[in-house]
């Protein structure tokens, strides 16, 4: 046989080889996955098994109810008709997933604060409407103590089997949360579904800004099942910043973001709530807690923001120009009404409207997906990447904007980044261009309806996972304001032109840095307990502009 024969031969054998190793292959994924689904059947099989099978009545009908691991169902008992038909009905159901509490129904007297004739069980449940979880109440009828207890005690073992739900939370209210309705929002709204849930908390009413981030550093958090934030958003940042701080601390690990151990449930109180928009979909305290009783996760993206190579904080988002300085004005009038002041910081900055000069640079989610989604990389310095996968241009913006989330909230009800999601390791740049007060004024409108605030030749919009900002010196500015602002002078600008501090606008918090920031995107790094919605229930309430 020739070289040539037995090279083909060699050739040959081996593609039969590779054949029959493929086909081998092949033969053994699709045996994985008939056992994959044989043991999702049996599971399925196992948990559609009746556990109780008994007659309750519901109003004033007997009703046949059987229980599953996974259900409650209820049927009408209903005779046979004389021609001996029976008559088929569509059965009630209540999934036992949306049972956050079950309790023995009892008659008492009044003062009566214990015992009482049995009458059956009440099963507290939620029920959806859109995007709101209400309050629901199945009353199960059965004056049979002996039958009752035994029901009752079987859904409490059944309603333990949800490891995620929370058994003992720390609780962080922030007393003078926007209204200073906090404390009542929590005692009227949230206490009563927590104490219903048999879930204990542990309360912090906070004295002063940094007080949740002491308590948190000094807390044993293997106590708890999960931390809770009455407040608005400033509140929620902190919080949020405090997690991933003390996660850091008990890994040791000062350089890299750490996943928090325990979720964070927010109840909003503030004007804004963004994070709570975006998580939960609507403003509404109830809905909130019953994603807290009830374990509903989800896992949210967050940025890390850095200057100098020291860490400045942990959020969610951050203004860079018009909204830097529009915040920093409004801290200047305290004094007024949140609403007041809000609209006031806006019309005095949009008359002030200068643009920013920058240098920004960042990386393109499409360059760096590794670097997202690969938990060894998001924690390495994105300078570790090759220069060639940062994009850097130099130009004057009136506005920059970065937000891992959303940004839903009522003045925003399709969000600041309407194109980002929760979780989806990657954040929005967006930043405008210098152009006129009018076509400026313009975009910041369509934010408020359904239109496309994007559609402007001076908007673009990145998706990226890193962004470096580099602010260059200003010069003084030549025009002046009809009317002198406290501590303003006509002719000298709200950032000074020695470079000395910018503001930022991070998660609705001040903070003044000097030099140039660099934040980057840590995929899915904070549990927060809701259910990521697109856009908040929320109607325009600011008419400024």
């Amino acid at each position: 046989m020739s070289e040539r024969d037995d090279e083909l031969h060699m050739r040959d054998s081996s593609k039969k080889k590779g054949e029959t190793r493929g086909r081998k292959k092949k033969k053994k994924e699709n045996q994985d996955e008939d056992e994959e689904q044989q043991r999702m059947k049996e599971e399925r099989e196992q948990s559609e098994c009746i556990v109780l099978h008994g007659i309750f009545k519901l109003g004033k009908k007997s009703h046949d109810v059987l229980l599953t691991r996974t259900r409650l169902t209820w049927t009408p008992v209903t005779p046979e008709t004389p021609s001996g038909e029976v008559r088929v009905l569509q059965p009630g159901v209540v999934l036992l997933r949306d049972v956050f509490a079950v309790k023995v129904k009892q008659r008492r007297a009044v003062g009566q604060q214990s015992g009482g004739a049995v009458l059956g069980v009440a099963l507290f449940c939620c029920r959806r409407r859109g995007r709101r979880l209400e309050e629901d109440t199945l009353h199960l009828h059965n004056a049979s103590a002996e039958h009752t207890h035994l029901w009752f005690n079987t859904l409490k073992d059944l309603l333990r089997g949800f490891s995620q739900r929370p058994r003992y939370l720390k609780v962080f209210i922030n007393p003078s949360s926007h209204k200073k309705e906090a404390v009542h929002i929590y005692r009227e709204h949230v206490a009563p579904l927590f104490k219903m849930a048999d879930v204990c908390t542990d309360i912090t009413v906070t004295e002063r800004k940094g007080h949740a981030l002491s308590v948190m550093k000094e807390c044993k958090l293997d106590e708890y099942d999960g931390v809770v934030c009455v407040g608005g958003d400033g509140s929620v940042a902190e919080l949020c910043h405090a997690l991933v701080l003390r996660a850091q601390l008990d890994a040791d690990s000062p350089e890299n973001p750490m996943k928090p151990v325990l979720p964070l449930g927010i109840i909003f109180t503030g004007s804004t709530d963004v994070v709570s928009c975006s998580v939960h979909g609507v403003r509404d305290p109830v809905t909130a807690a019953l994603h807290i009783v009830l374990g509903h996760l989800q896992q949210v993206d967050m940025c890390s923001f850095w200057s100098q190579g020291q860490l400045v904080r942990f959020g969610f988002s951050a203004l860079f120009g018009f909204g830097g300085q529009s915040l920093a004005r409004a801290e200047k009038k305290r004094w007024m009404p949140s609403s007041r002041r809000r609209e006031y910081a806006l019309v005095k900055t949009l008359a002030r409207l200068r643009p920013e000069d920058c240098q920004l640079s960042f990386l393109p989610i499409r360059e760096s997906t590794r670097y997202l989604f690969d938990h060894q990389d998001q924690d390495q310095d994105p300078d570790s990447d090759e220069e060639r996968s940062w994009t850097t241009i130099q130009g004057l913006y009136l506005s920059i904007s970065i937000m891992s989330i959303p940004c839903l909230s009522p003045h925003v009800p399709r969000g600041l980044a309407p194109n980002t999601s929760l979780s989806n390791g990657s954040a929005a740049l967006i930043t405008v261009g210098n152009t006129s007060r009018s076509e400026f004024i313009k975009h910041l409108k369509r934010y408020s309806s359904s239109s496309d605030q994007f559609s402007f030749s001076f908007v673009e919009t990145h998706t990226v996972s890193a962004v470096r900002i580099c602010p260059r010196l200003l010069t003084e500015w030549s025009e002046t304001e009809s009317e002198e602002e406290e501590g303003e002078s006509k002719s000298t600008p709200i950032i000074q032109s020695d470079g000395s501090t910018f503001p930022w606008n991070i998660d609705g918090e001040l903070v003044e840095i000097a030099s140039e920031v660099l934040v980057r995107v840590h995929p899915q790094l904070i549990t927060l307990y809701g259910e990521e919605m697109d856009e908040a229930e929320s109607t325009v309430s600011c008419s400024c502009i």
